[in-house]
């Protein structure tokens, strides 16, 4: 059993992986890979390009950086200039009118310049506006006067312009401890934000520099609605000492929190800025995604057109002409020896087999052809008796049961007579076996030629018994004279019969069929009518009727 089940298994394996199947697996193997290796290379290709991006802004990042730097170091400058300046000019009185005529504030990164007293109050500005100012309570002016350093601030709005703006400070007391006064430059946004051009009109990057609480500073000229926004990622204050680690002469990365991009950090040395470039890759990526979705796109037709086309060449190649194949097989096979396959309708591939079923289907109807006459030769041999050269009783049967039929259809009448060789033991006996066969055969040759003259069929219908079977005839008994006088005639010898040779009895029947009597009543008949005839002295013809009774039975009339 479990044989049984395990090629049931493998059969129902094989039809689900029919020819029409293995195609389209085929053409997914040829197709598949190739698609698949395009589609892997633009992901490589996205890869590459971000990290070419990543690389090229780290690099323009570090570069900008350095920029900004040097912004801050311009300033650091001009204040130490300005503050020895101030320092000389004050010992004559005449510090803030020398500060004026001696220095042009006309550098692109400063916007003004101001000195204020040890009280915050501003005494002398390159703009006089700000003059009478206080700035005491600015984080940057304190830090000036305790660390004695130079300090930049963050981001902050001007109380006279009501702008955003970042101020550096300077304190005198680090160059002259006698004068305890500061120097503060107003840096220009605008100057240091065109510095940071090269990092704009990139899609999907946004740089900004931005100060210790994450206020934006400056951005590339087309991302100025930033400026004194909150930056968006990660820009904490730069840890304390990193500055002193040299963290200001290169850049970092690290990845924003809860979004796919990369952000880079460059401090600003001695403030506590920092540049800060945040690249959304989804977007620097987004022409290669496009790319790579066409490709899936691309894939899914060329698999849809390859599996398609995979169907349709099946169908049309190897399917349509199985089957056309597999049905005249079939007409062939239910008896349509005329069945054949057109080969003009098949492809090149199939000819040869089409012609080979041809050929076979030809060679199997010329087969049975002969089977046919074979079977027609077996079947009259066996319906003829070889040595009266007669038909024998199977013959007999078949003939009678048709004319019966035939009579009863038509109303015609149908006769029969019986016919036995008179003393054929003895005269077997007396001659030999040989003369009693030759004299069936002549008997059987005379019965022939009567029964041809007359339209008539004899048959050997067992032994020395001979039958007539007669058709739409009334004079039966002629018939059966006629018999006995042409045997008779044939003069063969016979010294233990009374008449010295061979003589036959005959009995005669004759009806029209009808349904309450069948061919064996007239068998019976005419076999009761050569009994009859034996029984007078043989050599003698008798005629049996149906004669219709009470009790239905049979009466002889002579």
């Amino acid at each position: 059993m479990s044989h049984i089940g395990f090629y049931r298994k493998k059969a129902k394996f094989k039809g689900i992986f029919g020819i029409r199947a293995r195609l389209v697996l085929l053409a997914l193997i040829l197709v598949g890979p190739l698609m698949v290796e395009r589609i892997r290379s633009l992901e490589d290709t996205r890869v590459k390009q971000v990290s070419m991006a990543s690389s090229e802004l780290s690099a323009l990042a570090e570069r900008t950086a350095a920029s900004q730097r040097e912004i801050i170091s311009s300033v650091e400058a001009v204040l130490k200039s300005s503050a020895y300046i101030h320092a000389s000019a004050s010992r004559i009185g005449r510090g803030c009118a020398t500060l004026r005529a001696s220095l042009r504030v006309d550098l692109p990164s400063i916007r003004m310049l101001m000195v204020a007293g040890p009280d915050g109050v501003v005494r002398c500005s390159t703009s006089t506006m700000f003059v009478g100012l206080n700035i005491s309570d600015r984080s940057y002016f304190k830090k000036a006067m305790e660390s004695h350093d130079f300090v930049v601030s963050d981001f902050l709005v001007g109380r006279q312009t009501g702008k955003g703006t970042i101020l550096a400070a300077y304190p005198v007391s680090a160059i002259d401890s006698g004068e305890e006064a500061v120097l503060v430059a107003g840096l220009n946004l605008d100057w240091m934000s065109g510095v940071m051009g090269n990092l704009g009109g990139r899609p999907g990057v946004t740089a900004a520099l931005v100060d210790g609480d994450g206020i934006v500073l400056a951005t590339p000229p087309d991302q100025m609605s930033l400026v004194g926004q909150p930056f968006v990622g990660p820009a904490q204050p730069v840890s304390p000492g990193l500055n002193d680690l040299g963290a200001e002469e290169r850049a970092f990365s690290g990845e924003a929190p809860g979004n796919n991009r990369a952000v880079y950090f460059a401090p600003i040395r001695g403030t506590t800025a920092r540049l800060v470039v945040a690249v959304d890759e989804a977007k620097v990526s987004a022409g290669i995604n496009r790319d790579i979705r066409t490709a899936y796109l691309q894939l899914f037709l060329v698999c849809f057109i390859v599996l398609l086309g995979a169907l349709i060449a099946a169908e049309r190649l190897i399917v349509k002409p199985v089957n056309m194949m597999t049905e005249v097989a079939k007409k062939f096979g239910q008896g349509d020896w005329s069945a054949r396959v057109c080969r003009k309708r098949l492809p090149a591939e199939f000819v040869p087999l089409a012609r080979a079923f041809n050929a076979m289907a030809a060679h199997l109807v010329e087969r049975e052809r002969g089977l046919v006459a074979i079977n027609n030769r077996l079947t009259v041999m066996a319906s003829i008796d070889v040595l009266s050269g007669l038909a024998n009783r199977r013959g007999f049967q078949s003939r009678l049961d048709f004319e019966w039929m035939k009579a009863e259809q038509n109303g015609t009448d149908v006769g029969l007579l019986m016919i036995d060789v008179d003393h054929f033991k003895p005269f077997n006996d007396t001659y030999g076996h040989p003369e009693g066969d030759a004299c069936i055969s002549r008997i059987g040759e005379t019965l022939a030629a009567i029964a041809n003259d007359i339209g008539g069929f004899a048959a050997r219908y067992g032994g020395e018994e001979f039958c007539l079977l007669l058709a739409e005839t009334d004079r039966a008994s002629e018939v059966g004279e006629m018999v006995r006088s042409a045997i008779a005639h044939l003069a063969i010898p016979h010294r233990t019969s009374v008449f010295q040779q061979v003589t036959v009895s005959v009995g005669v029947a004759c009806t029209v069929p009808h349904p309450a009597n069948s061919p064996r009543d007239l068998i019976e008949a005419a076999d009761a009518a050569l009994y009859a005839a034996k029984h007078r002295g043989r050599n003698a013809v008798v005629e049996h009727g149906f004669i219709r009774g009470s009790d239905s039975g049979l009466s002889m009339a002579s």
